[in-house]
């Protein structure tokens, strides 16, 4: 039998019995972030989300959507993302009894949910953004996009390119040779009665693995993107920070700097260049209005793009990275060469006009070529320092450069722009990265990933709403 120390705050006996059984409701304050929960999943119109619905007619009941809905945006955001761990609490968690009515789905229940219901999930994670904007967040109409690489469930092993598949085809042949030579250093000896039949098998092992090879380097070759992933064939090889590589899904997200609010998402397996209209205009459609500023990092300056992104409306800030390589050769950089847009012509650092001379189509736009006379070019007494080729420096003008140059003189009036990217866009990502463990997708395929990250992100956008507002006036937002 145990005992209480005097001076200590005593429990209540687990035996004593009472005679009016407590309430659950006595057991969740009323600023507790499942209230929001509850609140938020019933102002929803479930069925025009996309949800199921509709009972069968036959057969068990099923659990209603909006049950499954609380448990997942419950379970992200106190980061227990499996359908397992969250069977668990069902059963044993107080608030999660609150806020289910004492009901506990089985896992299998649990994930076929999210993986049934990927309309429903993504459109649950607009509208509240929708509600974000009614209630005045994004006044600034200013977003940040960005890319992160999040990896998946594909380990590095388990992916292949023409590279890798060669190296292993290679070691392979290398095995069967050895064992080979031990074979018929095995028919040379007369001394003496060897048993070759564990080498022999080891070759015919070889040997199909080979074989097995030879049918996956087809594959691969014939892939659009030179690779291929066997456990997740969506996911891709991608360069990470610190240029390392592992298998991953790139989570575009455009921020809104004012509250970090995540404004869109979408999850890709391409770069990030490419990638700024198509988020831009996300962006547009999630604030309601096209006058969008769009800041983004140097891994989207895409000319083509950057058009478009200018065209459907929007401000664009991105800075150009120098890829010229100008500084390893030893030649004058093409910042050097200053364009005159009234005679159309670059004057180098000789103060010499390189005028326009050729015109071509590369990667489907089409390029000017300026470029002085060779033997004005020769003469020069700055050539070496100019260009190693006997032939004159030659500068590419893009038919539209005249939009670049309007963007770079903009980001010079704008000295702290790129900081303000780097400042609102790396925060939700690491939180989100946080709370998942730093660990990987929990599901495969595009379709399914994009399902999980939409939870992530609606659990973390609810988790700033709260954190802005409070509780109480969140509630009285949603019921309105």
């Amino acid at each position: 039998m145990g005992y209480r120390m005097s001076g200590f705050i005593a429990g209540t006996c687990r035996t004593q019995a009472t005679l009016f059984p407590d309430r659950l409701d006595d057991y969740i304050t009323e600023d507790n972030t499942i209230r929001v929960i509850d609140v938020f999943v019933g102002s929803l119109d479930l069925s025009t989300l996309g949800f199921k619905t509709v009972s069968a007619d036959t057969g068990r009941p099923p659990y209603h959507p909006s049950t499954m809905l609380k448990l997942f945006i419950y379970g992200y955001l106190n980061r227990i993302q499996s359908s397992r761990r969250l069977e668990r609490e069902a059963g044993r968690n107080i608030e999660l009894m609150w806020l289910l009515e004492r009901l506990a789905p089985d896992f299998k229940t649990i994930a076929d949910f999210r993986k049934d219901n990927r309309k429903g999930i993504k459109n649950t994670c607009r509208t509240f953004i929708d509600l974000c904007r009614q209630l005045n967040m994004f006044t600034d109409a200013l977003v940040a996009i960005d890319g992160s690489k999040f990896k998946a469930v594909n380990s590095k092993e388990n992916n292949y390119t023409p590279k890798k598949i060669a190296f292993h085809i290679k070691r392979v042949e290398k095995h069967i040779e050895d064992y080979m030579k031990q074979l018929d250093a095995a028919d040379h000896k007369d001394d003496q009665v060897a048993d070759d039949t564990p080498i022999q098998e080891k070759i015919d092992g070889l040997k199909k693995k080979l074989a097995e090879l030879n049918e996956l380097k087809e594959v691969v070759n014939n892939h659009p993107e030179k690779q291929l992933s066997t456990v997740d064939p969506d996911s891709r090889l991608m360069k990470t920070r610190g240029m390392t590589r592992a298998v991953c899904y790139n989570v575009q997200s455009a921020v809104d700097p004012k509250h970090h609010l995540i404004v869109t998402h979408e999850v890709t397996n391409k770069q990030d260049r490419g990638q700024l209209c198509s988020m831009g205009k996300q962006a547009q459609a999630a604030l309601g209005q096209d006058a969008v500023t769009v800041l983004a990092d140097k891994g989207y300056y895409s000319g083509p793009d950057i058009k478009d992104t200018q065209d459907a409306g929007m401000t664009v800030l991105v800075p150009k990275g120098d890829t010229s390589g100008s500084e390893k050769k030893g030649i004058f950089n093409r910042s050097l060469f200053q364009y005159d847009a009234d005679k159309n012509v670059y004057i180098c650092p000789a103060n010499q006009k390189l005028i326009h001379r050729l015109t071509g189509v590369e990667n489907g736009m089409t390029i000017k070529r300026y470029f002085l006379d060779v033997p004005t070019c020769r003469a020069c007494e700055l050539k070496p320092q100019c260009s190693n080729s006997k032939e004159p420096r030659r500068i590419a003008r893009w038919e539209h450069q005249d939009r670049l140059d309007e963007m770079d003189a903009l980001m010079v009036s704008m000295p702290d722009s790129m900081l303000i990217r780097k400042q609102t866009v790396e925060h939700p990502f690491g939180t989100i990265k946080c709370w998942m463990g730093a660990t990987r997708f929990l599901t495969r395929r595009l379709k399914n990933v994009s399902t999980e990250m939409s939870l992530h992100v609606l659990a973390y956008n609810l988790r700033r709403m709260i954190s802005i507002l409070g509780p109480d006036k969140l509630i009285t937002a949603m019921a309105a």
